[in-house]
């Protein structure tokens, strides 16, 4: 109602000024808050702009719709566990296509393990004997009794998770594109190998969050459509609102924060922020341990350095500053390897030597790649 009359509000943190001794009553703290902003000492959090906010409120209530879908899977699994029928151990996923129609069949009655064990699908990774061994087991009324109540539960939750899909595309679809005016939706190429998850929402996602932003995110190594999407529902799509990528890695809680004392660095930490901006970087930073690309060989070369915690700090750093440039520049994404990688890092490398070198009064030069034969030991016996 305020921005709708013309004022701009301010959100302040409550840290910023809860250390003021004296100003314990709130005729007095409204006071002091208005003098504070009058000489312009406080300042606004950040806030995205109405369209933002609504993408925001959606993106949040489908992760809640997820997490409170997730115990009646471990609901089930329990379950089946009771009853000796070790499924979770030969399926990844119970909730797969494998998974469901064995459970559904459990359900309707069937309780052969040679007959539920033909529901495999042919991608299974175990072959069906193992699957049979996994569903012999001893059946507990009881226990079937808690197996389809959770497994109904599931599915209640996955049709509320399609009507949110069907509500977050409708909302796309009446948001207007910030990188050009009435763009079209794209046709993306496929930026990396399609994964299978039942989370993954039911429309095409990536095309509308390339149209909005003006940039194709979900091409940059580690970011999905969902984590995207978080990304964008929580910081919003205009960069100038922080000054630097350096402000923007801050408020996301990624960088590091020196206590300096006497010009001496006590410690170097990352701030402690409750941010699902925050969670989805290292959720970024984690999908790319094992990638061949740049920001994969980043990661592993941190984690010789610093361990795999700090790395995959410093990894969801790296792709915050990616994603900074891309809504900054709308500038297509483009992917690097890890030999180009290791390329410029050698060069660095060789620089920073040189420049050592030369300070210490030495000359860094190349050793030949032919090496010379070696001369024979001349020295005495026994001698070392």
């Amino acid at each position: 109602m305020l921005e709708q009359a013309g004022i701009t509000p301010y959100l302040v943190n409550a840290r910023h000024v809860k250390t003021v001794p004296g100003r314990k009553t709130d005729w007095n703290d409204a006071q002091w808050l208005q003098k504070l902003h009058a000489l312009g000492l406080l300042q606004g959090s950040f806030r995205p702009d109405a369209e933002i906010r609504t993408l925001r409120t959606l993106a949040r209530y489908r992760a809640e719709l997820i997490e409170r879908r997730a115990p009646h899977i471990n609901h089930m699994i329990q379950a089946l566990k009771h009853m000796n029928i070790q499924l979770n151990l030969v399926l990844t996923d119970i909730t797969g296509v494998s998974g469901l129609a064995m459970l559904r069949a459990i359900i309707a009655g069937e309780r052969d393990p040679e007959r539920l064990a033909t529901f495999r699908q042919p991608g299974c990774k175990h072959a069906e004997a193992e699957i049979v061994k996994a569903l012999t087991g001893t059946w507990d009324e009881a226990q079937l009794f808690i197996l389809k109540q959770s497994l109904e539960l599931f599915d209640f939750y996955t049709t509320k998770l399609v009507d949110c899909d069907a509500q977050l595309e409708q909302q796309y679809q009446a948001m207007e594109s910030r990188g050009e005016p009435d763009a079209p939706l794209p046709d993306l190429p496929p930026a990396k190998g399609e994964s299978k998850s039942k989370n993954a929402m039911v429309f095409n996602a990536r095309a509308q969050l390339a149209r909005v932003i003006g940039v194709d995110l979900v091409a940059a190594m580690g970011l999905s459509a969902i984590t995207v999407q978080t990304i964008v529902s929580e910081v919003g799509t205009d960069m100038d609102r922080f000054p630097t990528v350096k402000h923007f890695c801050s408020w996301l809680g990624l960088a590091p924060r020196n206590d300096i004392s006497g010009g001496k660095i006590l410690r170097s930490r990352t701030m402690k922020v409750h941010s699902r901006a925050n969670q989805a970087f290292r959720q970024a930073a984690h999908s790319v341990t094992r990638s061949h690309a740049a920001i994969g060989a980043y990661y592993r070369a941190m984690r010789a350095r610093l361990g795999p915690k700090q790395a995959i700090v410093a990894t969801a750093h790296k792709i915050a500053r990616v994603v900074y440039h891309l809504l900054k520049t709308r500038e297509p994404y483009r992917a690097e390897s890890a030999e180009e990688y290791d390329q410029k890092r050698r060069e660095r490398e060789i620089k920073h030597l040189a420049r050592r070198a030369q300070k210490l009064g030495y000359t860094l030069t190349t050793v030949p790649t032919t090496i010379s034969e070696v001369q024979p030991n001349t020295s005495p016996s026994g001698s070392f």
